[in-house]
Formats: structure tokens, C-alpha cells, sequence
């Protein structure tokens, strides 16, 4: 009955999706005025859910198209207009993109926490 919670799964591989990219936009922000600086990105939740729809599982990251076993992507390069010095991050952009992650992270978190007190109930406990 209980073999397969993919819910907990997918709960846990947000979380660190949106973990990623909060990483990222910290990494983005802290480079903000480095010469040649390109920002950094990974693409959003959804997309990635839907590359590691297969049921293959990666054995190390970077293993099947840059995907990794809990839905975490490589990071790419953000292509938009550059200052003069070649730098990509754009303040205002980093800050609703950690926004946005912290949303992410926040909506996991109580997915998780609805399930299991749904798995505890269950359970009668």
C-alpha cells in the first residue's frame, strides 16, 4: 500500500529545486559587480519534473541530459542585455527570482508536512 510515495518525493525534489536556485541568485547577487560575470540560472520546477518524467533514474548528477535523481537541473547561463562591463545580473530580477524560491520552498515544505500528517492518520497515530 505505502511502496510508492511519490508525493514525498516530488515534495522533497522541489525543495531542493528551489534551494538551487536560491543558491544561484545569492551567487548571482554576490557577483554583481564583476566584470564578465554571467548569471546564472536553472530552469523552472515544472520543466524539469517533466524531463525526469521517464522513471530512469540518474546515478550522479549531470547523468541523463544534466538532470539529477531529484529533479535538480544544471545550471545555465541567463542570456539578456549586459552592462558594459559584461555583466548579466540584474539586482531587481535576482530578487524576485529568491522570492519566488523562497515560495517554492515554503510551498514544498508544507506539502510535505499535509501528507505526512495525512501518512500519520492513517496510521492512527
Amino acid at each position: 500500500m505505502f511502496q510508492s510515495l511519490d508525493v514525498f518525493r516530488t515534495a522533497i525534489a522541489m525543495a531542493r529545486h528551489a534551494g538551487t536556485q536560491q543558491a544561484l541568485s545569492a551567487q548571482n547577487i554576490a557577483n554583481a559587480d564583476t566584470p564578465d560575470y554571467r548569471a546564472l540560472e536553472i530552469p523552472d520546477f515544472a520543466s524539469t519534473l517533466r524531463t525526469e518524467g521517464s522513471g530512469m533514474r540518474a546515478t550522479r548528477d549531470s547523468h541523463l541530459h544534466g538532470v539529477s535523481a531529484l529533479g535538480t537541473a544544471d545550471p545555465e547561463t541567463r542570456r539578456e542585455a549586459e552592462d558594459p562591463n559584461g555583466n548579466t545580473v540584474s539586482i531587481e530580477l535576482e530578487l524576485v527570482t529568491a522570492t519566488e524560491a523562497m515560495r517554492s520552498h515554503d510551498r514544498a515544505l508544507a506539502i510535505y508536512r499535509s501528507n505526512l500528517n495525512l501518512l500519520r492518520a492513517s496510521l492512527g497515530r
